[in-house]
């Protein structure tokens, strides 16, 4: 007897437009259909009349297989069918397998249809612009413990990622965990997108952020699609760019700055903790980008919008100087910035007044200048970098009502007297002010503090290095 055939075939997500010409007439031509019963609601129309449907309830799989070998061994031309795509959670590996252990020479053909990922991308605009991933968060055949291996894989490797069967009534928690994951890794407006019943009569379509993503919303008929960390949502879609406007953006924000733009993303995604302020992450940012040390996620103390108050003292023209205590630290600050937004830098330390008031009064000549510069600028922003005798002088200065700082950016280096320095800086509540606690700082890092502040305008769109 002449041995029959089996073609294993994804009917798409349930829209009877979405089957392929392929799979219609696969199951136009097959003598048994065999599948799952739900499915048969949406391939009614292609059955040719006189096919023998046998439909299954769910976790039969295996005896769905075996009903195909069985009917195809007596000569006859089986379909089984699966949604979306056969070899994506679907028949098509269960039905190979069977034949390797059956030793079938039944022949077995796969016909791919369009998955649940590909329809819900589809609806949501592009989100799989990039490497992507797809995780079933189902844990009946694997063990939730590998489950969220990948999930943490994913989520720290930046990859556009499906999530198939999301929830069910007795899986409740697992998509919880998943976002608790992803947080980890990426920032709270990072893109997510779901869509339910894809296809469908019902279909339901969401746009949100990583943050406002509620795992409740979603049932076990929805598509999650989490964006990659250059995914962003416009015109009610999520676009996951591939590249092809660098070039194009390099030329318009400089090479420069397109360095910085995608070293920030980078930074930004490797934080611990990413709810933050936005002038504290911004803070954060430029110092991670000048040293390469996350450290700074717990030495910069920023005061509750020191950043935002600073920029707009800045902008507004309120404070015109910026005193750094070295000649490094004002080196660093940015002149297009300070070109823009009309503010000068002073460091008094090369000033000839200094030396003689140092000898004169036997303090250093940081201190010296602090005191020249208080006497001169009392109310400007004081930046200090190197010199913690200086950062003591303004804080006695300060508490004598002899100056006024807008602001402090308080980042002296070494191991006599910094964290003391620090520790009285930290005292005056009223006065805005960065830290870099502890024995480490430096001129690169009070210099970077301050450009930060100065383009934080930039900060929303993660845009750094305008001035670069």
């Amino acid at each position: 007897m002449n041995q029959g055939k089996i073609y294993v075939v994804g009917i798409g997500p349930g829209s009877e437009e979405d089957i392929t010409p392929a799979v219609r007439a696969a199951i136009t031509r097959s003598d048994v259909v065999v599948g799952y019963k739900y499915y048969f609601n949406f391939i009614q129309s292609v059955i040719h009349p006189g096919t023998e449907c046998i439909d299954t309830g769910m976790k039969k799989e295996k005896d769905r297989a075996a009903l195909a070998f069985e009917y195809a061994e007596q000569g006859k031309t089986v379909c089984v069918v699966s949604s979306g795509d056969a070899g994506i959670y679907g028949m098509a590996p269960l039905v190979l397998e069977m034949k390797r252990e059956k030793a079938s020479p039944v022949e077995v053909e796969i016909l791919p249809g369009i998955s649940a990922f590909q329809k819900g991308a589809a609806l949501l605009g592009a989100p799989i612009g990039h490497d992507f991933c797809i995780i079933s968060l189902s844990d009946l055949m694997t063990p939730w413990e590998k489950i969220e291996r990948r999930i943490e894989a994913a989520a720290s490797a930046d990859f556009v990622t499906a999530v198939y069967n999301p929830k069910s009534e007795g899986r409740y928690w697992q998509l919880h965990r998943l976002k608790e994951i992803f947080r980890q890794y990426r920032s709270p407006e990072n893109p997510v997108g779901f869509v339910r019943q894809a296809g469908r009569d019902e279909q339901e379509i969401k746009i949100t952020t990583i943050a406002d993503f509620d795992p409740e919303e979603v049932d076990m008929f929805t598509i999650v699609i989490i964006g990659n960390s250059q995914s962003y949502a416009w015109d009610d879609k999520i676009i996951t760019p591939r590249g092809y406007y660098r070039e194009q953006r390099t030329d318009e924000v400089g090479i420069g700055q397109e360095i910085m733009m995608r070293s920030f993303r980078t930074i930004e995604s490797e934080l611990q903790n990413k709810d933050i302020p936005l002038g504290r992450k911004w803070a954060l940012l430029h110092a991670i980008h000048t040293t390469a040390d996350f450290d700074m996620e717990n030495i910069l103390y920023t005061d509750d919008n020191a950043v935002e108050t600073l920029h707009a003292l800045l902008h507004d023209g309120k404070t015109r100087t910026i005193v750094t205590d070295v000649t490094m630290a004002a080196s660093g600050i940015r002149k297009g910035a300070l070109e823009r937004l009309g503010i000068e830098v002073k460091c008094y330390l090369s000033d000839e007044r200094v030396a003689e008031m140092a000898a004169r009064m036997k303090i250093t000549r940081t201190q010296a200048g602090i005191r020249l510069a208080a006497e001169e600028h009392p109310d400007a922003l004081y930046v200090f970098g190197n010199a913690p005798t200086a950062l003591m002088e303004l804080c006695k200065l300060t508490r004598l009502g002899k100056a006024h700082p807008a602001g402090v950016i308080g980042a002296p280096v070494g191991f006599v007297n910094v964290r003391e320095s620090k520790h009285m800086l930290k005292s005056f509540t009223t006065i805005p002010k960065l830290i870099i606690e502890g024995r480490k700082g430096g001129s690169n890092l009070a210099a970077t503090l301050v450009n930060a502040i100065l383009c934080f305008d930039d900060a929303e769109g993660l845009r750094p290095g305008r001035d670069v």
